[in-house]
């Protein structure tokens, strides 16, 4: 009753974005850091996914894709294309709490490690870094567990392709029109579970930190 095809590749597509968006979203929320003029206007880009309904993110990504192979695969209707969706819709997901967290940093510390010889490497490395873990925490549940329940991007850029674009989300889909009722509700019920673990596991590392 329950796909593990889809389930199977829910988890891959999370795990493959974590895996990527989460060094990407730490680069661009230190360089939003010292970003001039333009800032506004990135932080908008990089927050369009947020309102934004799916379908037209996913029309446009749809659209943009068109006939573009990666690695000789076409981007449309392949793991691929649905994987850099992925990244596209997580990118406010991922920047925004390290933003954050940066931002949060008292510039009186970044001066006194340049005032000793720091690099800007070693500040980031050494000083920057360790302290925005808890935005780098977030980010990192967030984006894993919306990559779990994303459907309209993914269902518009890779359909339900079985074994390639069909993950769990689609699949709730695909029952409910079949009727098959109890299916979808397993599923649902999995995809619940795994999104409240993983918050209550972020909530739970960043509540016992906070109170060292």
């Amino acid at each position: 009753m329950l796909d593990t095809e889809a389930i199977f590749l829910s988890f891959k597509l999370a795990l493959y974005t974590l895996a990527i968006m989460l060094p990407l979203g730490i680069w661009l929320a230190h360089r939003l850091l010292r970003m001039g003029p333009a800032k506004p206007w990135i932080e908008a880009l990089l927050a369009l996914p947020l309102v934004l309904p799916p379908t037209v993110l996913g029309y446009y990504l749809l659209v943009g894709f068109g006939d573009v192979s990666l690695f000789g695969h076409p981007l449309v209707f392949s793991f691929e294309g649905i994987l850099l969706a992925s990244l596209i819709v997580n990118l406010p997901f991922a920047v925004q709490p390290i933003q954050r967290a940066l931002e949060s940093i008292n510039p009186e510390i970044r001066e006194a490690a340049q005032v000793s010889g720091l690099s800007d490497w070693q500040i980031f490395r050494l000083i920057e870094l360790p302290l925005a873990w808890r935005g780098v925490t977030s980010a990192a549940v967030m984006t894993f567990a919306h990559t779990l329940g994303e459907f309209g991007v993914i269902l518009m850029v890779g359909g339900a392709i079985p074994g390639e674009t069909k993950t769990v989300s689609i699949a709730i889909y695909d029952k409910v029109q079949g009727f098959d009722i109890a299916g979808a509700g397993l599923l649902s019920l999995l995809l619940l579970a795994t999104s409240l673990i993983a918050i209550a596991l972020s909530y739970g590392i960043l509540g016992r930190r906070k109170s060292c």
